[in-house]
């Protein structure tokens, strides 16, 4: 039997996790956001504050497990990171779009797991450019009332050079 109380509190769960599924959304875009603006002199602590303590940050499969590796707790990805931060700049452009979406947000409304496709468009700072796709899987955690990474996992699905730098300094061509 149903009581007048549980419709309510079957709502309020639902929106709980509704408002936790944006939450991770937030996190994770803010999180690319901050990844397409590494460079020289960057602040870390703006990205950092986005990682659980005991964070893990991993690159899967042959190519970005030995490119990237494991780094687990927030210091040791704060030490990958400087590496980015450090002269001469790693990237001229660099832009991260994703799609391909799914969050799975926990009953507890505590926790999530989350997966995108990543295409990456980069210049480097040699004037190469490139094109990468990989998939992520994510793991989230809410801790003190934020929404963290617990567990990035990037695993390349292909990654291709390009002869020419993405950004075109000329005008763009509009109707006269």
């Amino acid at each position: 039997m149903m009581t007048d109380s549980q419709p309510f509190k079957h709502l309020i769960q639902r929106l709980t996790r509704l408002e936790a599924e944006q939450a991770v959304r937030g996190c994770m875009n803010r999180y690319m956001y901050l990844c397409d603006n590494l460079d020289v002199g960057f602040n870390l602590d703006d990205l950092m504050v986005l990682f659980t303590d005991d964070a893990i940050w991993e690159g899967r499969g042959r190519r970005y497990g030995m490119s990237f590796g494991r780094h687990e707790s927030n210091n040791a990805i704060r030490g990958m990171f400087a590496k980015y931060t450090q002269p001469p700049a790693h990237f001229e452009t660099n832009v991260h779009f994703l799609t391909s979406e799914l969050i799975d947000v926990n009953e507890d409304a505590q926790s999530a797991a989350a997966s995108w496709v990543l295409l990456q468009t980069s210049t480097f700072s040699d004037g190469k450019s490139q094109l990468s796709s990989a998939r992520l899987n994510v793991q989230f955690r809410c801790t003190e009332g934020q929404w963290r990474i617990s567990h990035f996992q990037t695993e390349s699905l292909f990654n291709r050079p390009v002869h020419t730098p993405w950004d075109n300094p000329a005008d763009l061509p509009v109707p006269k």
